[in-house]
């Protein structure tokens, strides 16, 4: 089973830490093996990602960069749901690796994670850094570093993480950083919750996009996901928007992914998710051969001891039969990781 990102932030905290505070100005990335252009270096090469950068900072304007449009003035410091302002606020950068396989490859996935979030749900893992918004208050330039930095030790992604509410100043860092040499994939690694208005913006951006899909249903999003009652059809809209930008998985002769859209849900207790349902969506608006991975590792935290419904670890029989209902519904591309687990419980 994959270590939770919490685990992982655990054991790496001192190495991200190193990067995040040495303040060490990196003049060029090191050039990866593949020698393509990856979607934001076309896009840089045109001379239309600065034109993007402009668009995204307005939004901090009176922000709209969620679909809870809140409407903040985050230029001159105003906070709302997020409770982020324009500045960048990180909590670590390390290889990562506790992600799906093609993301890990033999490097490790280059991974940021970013302070706050615009979801903030009731059982999550990473609770210090989106709701109480630990971290480190850096700029655009210093975001841009530490991508050629995770570039040069080999990463073979750059995995941003819960980059919503901070879109604007990763769109300033990547065009930075690319004027530098930096040239590996960009991982948009989201909570499902965007604006399908917004992703446009990151069309020809972003290389893979790792959306979650939480819920079915807009009841169960509410009270689990600070009323995000229209979750659901947010969702899937942004998935759909997802693919139409990137397509379907794929990866290199190493097994490296490079493009695609990945879809990472949940099971969660007592059907919370709705990963039937899921299931049969995927199947019946996206190819079948779309990337999906039914995830076993819900535990709870935070305040997930509060909700009785969700107050316990799912059982064998409840994942058995969430990818018993991805094989019936046809997903033919299932995560590897997942289909091993599959296999494990069902020899028990």
């Amino acid at each position: 089973m994959k270590k939770s990102r919490r685990d992982f932030i655990k054991q790496t905290v001192l190495w991200g830490s190193w990067l995040l505070l040495a303040g060490r100005k990196t003049a060029t990335g090191a050039r990866p093996p593949e020698s393509a252009l990856p979607a934001y270096g076309i896009l840089h090469e045109k001379g239309d990602l600065a034109e993007r950068v402009d668009a995204a900072y307005a939004l901090f304007e009176s922000c709209t960069l969620c679909p809870r449009q809140c409407g903040a003035d985050r230029l001159s410091g105003e906070t709302a749901f997020c409770r982020a302002t324009a500045k960048l606020k990180v909590y670590s950068a390390q290889p990562h690796f506790g992600e799906e396989m093609s993301l890990v490859g033999r490097r490790g996935s280059g991974t940021v994670f970013f302070s706050n979030c615009n979801l903030r749900c009731v059982f999550c893992q990473n609770w210090p850094i989106a709701h109480k918004g630990q971290g480190k208050e850096i700029d655009d330039g210093t975001l841009a570093d530490m991508m050629l930095e995770l570039q040069k030790i080999g990463c073979h992604n750059i995995n941003l993480v819960t980059p919503t509410h901070v879109m604007p100043n990763i769109l300033n860092a990547v065009k930075l950083a690319c004027k530098k040499g930096l040239r590996i994939p960009l991982v948009y690694n989201t909570s499902g919750y965007e604006r399908v208005e917004i992703l446009r913006l990151l069309d020809g951006v972003i290389d893979i996009y790792l959306p979650d899909m939480k819920y079915m249903s807009p009841e169960k999003a509410a009270i689990y996901s600070a009323g995000v009652s229209d979750y659901p059809e947010i969702a899937k809209a942004a998935i759909l928007e997802m693919h139409r930008q990137v397509g379907l998985h794929r990866t290199d002769r190493r097994g490296v992914a490079q493009r695609g859209l990945m879809i990472r849900h949940l099971v969660m207790p007592n059907g919370v998710a709705g990963t039937g349902q899921f299931v049969r969506w995927v199947a019946a608006n996206l190819p079948l051969s779309t990337y999906v991975n039914i995830m076993p590792q819900y535990h709870v935290a935070y305040k997930a001891f509060e909700y009785p419904e969700i107050w316990r670890r799912i059982t064998v029989k409840e994942y058995l039969e969430a990818m018993s209902w991805a094989e019936k519904s046809g997903l033919s591309n299932l995560d590897p990781d997942s289909v091993r687990m599959r296999d494990l419980y069902r020899r028990q």
